[in-house]
């Protein structure tokens, strides 16, 4: 005798009420069901979403491609490397990913000797727990941003291509370089839909042991998320003010008003 009835589902797909609203987002809301589960079309977008992440932060930073983009952008750049030596060091000991290692410290003192001079402006593109993000948003941001340097009469740094990274990798690198505005750009801990996800931070005045109080962040800049010359715009506006202020962090408000008509322009990229 069976304690409890058969339970019959039927085979055919169920559409949810709210599907509608997908077309507002990437949050997978509104699946459908197919009998007492969701739809198999689903679960595969699930898995392959979920490998997509996991690829997002295992997989290397391409320098040597983004060394021949800089190159051709003729960008002066460096390349570092934390003590997190490999993927399995970095993601088991953040504390390795903040710290220049012997070697890159050696080689961004040998630059400031040999160049004997001081900057405005650096621009730090780390991996972070996204080496795709950088791949696919850093090299046109940069070329955003160098323009804006430009045109404000501040001195650019050599780009520093940062790998085993984490966000406070660049206040070492900018206290090295005694550079005045720390640019970190990075890349975000991928969700489901976002494993291009870049992170911007800014710091005025960084050095070794700042803290996150000391820093503006922008964030989710891809091409589904913040674009790039609305994210170009806060930062610029973030800079000018926080040279008034000679600060950053939380003192520093966010109180620029977004150029509507910028969403409208295209920029013409190299890569």
């Amino acid at each position: 005798m069976k304690l409890y009835p058969d339970t019959h589902y039927s085979a055919a797909l169920h559409e949810n009420d709210w599907a509608q609203l997908k077309r507002f987002t990437d949050a997978r809301i509104a699946l459908g069901r197919a009998g007492c589960s969701i739809p198999t079309n689903e679960l595969l977008k699930f898995q392959l979403a979920h490998a997509q992440a996991k690829d997002a932060v295992l997989c290397q930073l391409n320098i040597p491609k983004l060394q021949q983009q800089l190159e051709q952008l003729q960008l002066e750049h460096i390349h570092v490397q934390s003590q997190a030596s490999n993927k399995e060091l970095y993601l088991k000991h953040p504390d390795l990913g903040r710290v220049l290692s012997d070697e890159s410290r050696t080689l961004v003192k040998e630059y400031v000797t040999k160049s004997a001079q001081t900057f405005d402006v650096v621009i730090v593109a780390g991996d972070g727990l996204s080496a795709l993000a950088i791949e696919e948003n850093a090299i046109p941001f940069i070329q955003l941003i160098r323009q804006e340097v430009q045109q404000q009469g501040w001195s650019l740094a050599p780009i520093i291509l940062a790998t085993g990274s984490r966000v406070a990798l660049g206040d070492e690198i900018a206290q090295t370089l005694q550079a005045k505005m720390l640019i970190m750009l990075i890349g975000e801990r991928p969700g489901l839909s976002s494993p291009d996800s870049m992170g911007v931070y800014y710091t005025w005045q960084a050095k070794t042991g700042c803290q996150d109080s000391a820093r503006n962040c922008i964030s989710n800049i891809r091409p589904a998320g913040l674009s790039l010359h609305v994210a170009a715009q806060r930062l610029i506006a973030l800079m000018q003010k926080s040279a008034r202020l000679q600060l950053s962090g939380v003192h520093l408000k966010d109180e620029h008003t977004l150029n509507t008509e910028i969403k409208n322009q295209s920029v013409k990229y190299l890569f």
